[in-house]
């Protein structure tokens, strides 16, 4: 038997407890959690097929009671004796895709950015347009191309016309950009015809995790007049490979930014379900911004009301991302277009300025959130380098 050592001051300590896929040398992925610097085995440690399987969907499926149920389990058995051939160094495992991806809804919720962009795109306009404040405006994206944090993301082509051009071209992408974005798992849906209230938020969404959505800014400029994004944005997301409960963040609550005009009733809410999670974007080693979520104007639980209030089925494994994160400061800015102003106002990377991604960056994002009794919450990272356009 084991007894796993946490470290004092641990992100991944008893009141974390992320869920992730994994795997060993020569075995097959399966569940796992999180503990310190090691990984618990949960089909061993808890003798459940469920946790044999290569994604959370199956045990996401079978619901709240159960989440609480299991949570409890893990934190009675992590306290005490674990099975040898149920512990892994974290050193020693590879993680997966922690879910297979149902559905991928991409909103816009923090107001900072929107503004940002708005001021960038249409100087002599209103930074918003007239239905920000009232929606929270979203788009679907591709779930097939959504990967795990660690996989290389090859630079996409496209179509691309810059204002001093007569004639759009095709090639590689020069505006490459990122997004610090936080994404939301749902656990249990909802049917055709259906709705899911706000109120349902923490009963239907099983995690959190990060998010980086890459994006093609000048291919994006291009096409997405008059229906919004699409190949600028459907080559590569990345999330992190640690699920952090949503069990786990009753400390991370606080109230969304003051909502005016007061939004329609099915988007009230009767709890509070902003969070105070700070994220950390780093390029090539060398952090350049700390978005904090806490300043998103639309909560997840609005996100999840609007995503589904038309009728709109939600299933298990549907992931939907919060947008760019970013603050009312230049340092907190959570895309590269936003933080050199449009490549306009380079940053400092090293001892190089710099304005969007080469050949070769790596970007990682980190994010904590508050625990109870003054601990810390980690989120693991999303990672990934650049290649060469293929081709």
């Amino acid at each position: 038997m084991t007894v796993i050592d946490i470290p004092a001051g641990s992100p991944f300590g008893l009141d974390n407890l992320p869920y992730g896929v994994f795997s060993t040398p020569g075995t097959e992925p399966r569940v796992g959690v999180r503990v310190g610097e090691s990984v618990v085995d949960l089909a061993v440690a808890l003798r459940d097929e469920v946790f044999a399987r290569p994604s959370l969907n199956a045990f996401m499926a079978q619901g709240h009671e159960r989440w609480v149920q299991v949570r409890r389990q893990i934190a009675e058995l992590v306290s005490g004796d674990v099975p040898d051939a149920a512990v892994h160094p974290v050193a020693d495992v590879t993680t997966h895709l922690p879910i297979e991806v149902a559905d991928y809804v991409d909103f816009y919720a923090s107001e900072h950015h929107a503004a940002n962009l708005g001021r960038l795109f249409r100087p002599n306009a209103e930074p918003l347009m007239p239905n920000w404040k009232h929606l929270p405006v979203g788009y679907h994206g591709r779930s097939g191309t959504v990967v795990v944090s660690g996989t290389d993301i090859v630079r996409p082509s496209g179509q691309r016309k810059s204002p001093d051009e007569d004639a759009p071209t095709f090639g590689p992408c020069r505006r490459l950009d990122i997004e610090a974005e936080l994404g939301f798992i749902v656990g249990t849906g909802s049917d055709l015809g259906s709705t899911v209230p706000a109120a349902d938020f923490a009963t239907r969404v099983f995690g959190v995790v990060l998010v980086n959505d890459w994006s093609a800014r000048d291919i994006q400029a291009w096409e997405y007049v008059p229906l919004g994004p699409f190949l600028g944005k459907s080559f590569a997301t990345s999330i992190s490979a640690w699920v952090v409960p949503l069990l786990a963040l009753e400390a991370a609550r606080v109230p969304v930014p003051d909502q005016e005009p007061k939004p329609l009733p099915y988007l009230r809410e009767t709890e509070p379900w902003g969070l105070d999670i700070d994220l950390a974007v780093s390029w090539n080693g060398h952090e350049v911004s700390r978005p904090p979520y806490r300043e998103m104007y639309w909560s997840p639980a609005q996100m999840l009301a609007h995503l589904t209030v038309n009728g709109a089925t939600s299933r298990t494994g549907d992931l939907y991302a919060s947008g760019t994160i970013s603050g009312p400061e230049k340092d907190q800015r959570g895309a590269f277009i936003e933080l050199t102003w449009g490549g306009k106002e380079p940053v400092e990377v090293g001892a190089e300025e710099r304005t969007f991604l080469q050949d070769g960056d790596e970007v990682t994002i980190t994010a904590t959130a508050p625990g109870p009794n003054g601990s810390r919450i980690g989120f693991g990272e999303v990672a990934g380098r650049i290649l060469p356009a293929s081709g």
